[in-house]
């Protein structure tokens, strides 16, 4: 396990609009029906997604883009780090410092998050 800290940011609502659409393939892979938005995390260093992990397939729904998909735990609920295979392939390994954490709910209104606030994330390599 690893833990990544970072600050919560606000982001820009792009996931909200393809968790939504994509929920059917999103519990699929995840066996959780995903709050449509997530919580984006400025990390304090860059975090690469590792080798083996769930992936959304461009081709499974249709779309242009994969999506990466990692097991972790936010608060101590169960989530998943959500990234694109383009924002992982087009940047240098310091420059990934934003991840997006979905889960089954809005996590900034259960916990009361605000931009700033600090927070750990647990991954599941």
């Amino acid at each position: 396990m690893r833990v990544l800290k970072g600050k919560v940011i606000t982001g820009t609502g792009t996931f909200s609009y393809w968790i939504d659409k994509l929920q059917d393939y999103y519990y699929t892979k995840t066996g959780m029906n995903l709050f449509p938005g997530t919580l984006n995390i400025e990390l304090d260093r860059g975090y690469s997604i590792p080798e083996r992990v769930i992936r959304l397939e461009k081709e499974e729904y249709g779309g242009t883009v994969s999506v990466n998909i990692v097991a972790c735990s936010i608060l101590g609920r169960k989530a998943f780090i959500l990234r694109t295979e383009k924002y992982e392939t087009e940047r240098e390994d310091d420059q990934k410092t934003i991840i997006e954490v979905a889960t089954d709910i809005k996590l900034r209104d259960k916990y009361k998050l605000k931009d700033g606030d600090l927070i750990e994330v647990e991954v599941f390599e």
